[in-house]
């Protein structure tokens, strides 16, 4: 045995196992918090089949599912990146966990990184899931799956740049408030389960520029229609996502 074999080697792991060990741990605690699975999980399953199976809403048409499958989508890539991501980022950012965190050998940016690829992984589990649900009630999906890819991206990432900048400059019971109602608020008038053109001409001009709207109507362009990229509602949600993350990088507060 030559000398030094069990020598102890003090250091910080290499980045990137940083980085996977922390997305571990942020999508075991996304998962297990009782109200974001409500959030992200439960309600959309609802809606999408209590919507589909009852004809309540006009929703023009075809198959009720063709047209509600693609807004409940976008509502859970909001429930996991605005709406989830902000009340848990909030809370941890009051109880002290970002402060600590951010002193750990772990950067402040790779910990951010985590919590993005941890929404994703959840979004990949939602999507599966609700997918599978609407293909049970008769769903029949057109268009490219690389358009619907793409437009998922950049809807979790102006949801996700939302949802820290108001996490990072919130309190965190106002955060919990404000993103539950921003929550209800868009569901009803972002387009998820109410035709847009059923709201008056005068707020379907603004109501198309909500990131939900522009989500939810870009994937039904797609899926429903078979569409080929919906550049104008993919250009909203770019716009959306440089304003809210660069204000998130700029006025996030770590205390």
């Amino acid at each position: 045995m030559s000398p030094g074999t069990y020598t102890p080697r003090p250091g910080a792991a290499p980045l990137p196992r940083m980085i996977a060990a922390q997305t571990a741990l942020e999508t075991r605690m996304l998962l297990r918090n009782g109200e974001q699975l409500l959030l992200t999980v439960i309600i959309p399953t609802l809606l999408l089949v209590l919507f589909s199976a009852v004809d309540i809403v006009d929703t023009g048409s075809g198959a009720s599912v063709d047209f509600l499958a693609p807004g409940i989508l976008a509502l859970a890539v909001m429930s996991t990146a605005f709406t989830g991501q902000a009340i848990a980022t909030g809370f941890e950012r009051r109880y002290g966990v970002l402060k600590r965190l951010g002193a750990s050998p772990l950067p402040r940016w790779a910990l951010m990184t985590a919590k993005t690829l941890s929404v994703l992984v959840t979004e990949v589990l939602q999507v599966l899931l609700l997918t599978a649900i609407a293909f049970a009630l008769g769903w029949s999906p057109q268009g490219d799956p690389l358009s619907v890819l793409l437009l998922l991206v950049l809807g979790t990432a102006a949801f996700s740049g939302l949802g820290l900048l108001m996490a990072g400059t919130l309190k965190a019971e106002a955060t919990l408030a404000a993103a539950n109602l921003v929550f209800l608020l868009l569901l009803v008038g972002g387009g998820v389960i109410v035709p847009l053109d059923k709201f008056p001409d005068a707020v379907q001009s603004v109501l198309g520029l909500l990131p939900i709207s522009a989500l939810s109507e870009g994937l039904r362009d797609v899926l429903q229609h078979g569409a080929s990229m919906p550049w104008a509602q993919a250009g909203i949600l770019a716009v959306w996502a440089v304003l809210g993350l660069g204000a998130a990088a700029k006025f996030f507060r770590w205390e």
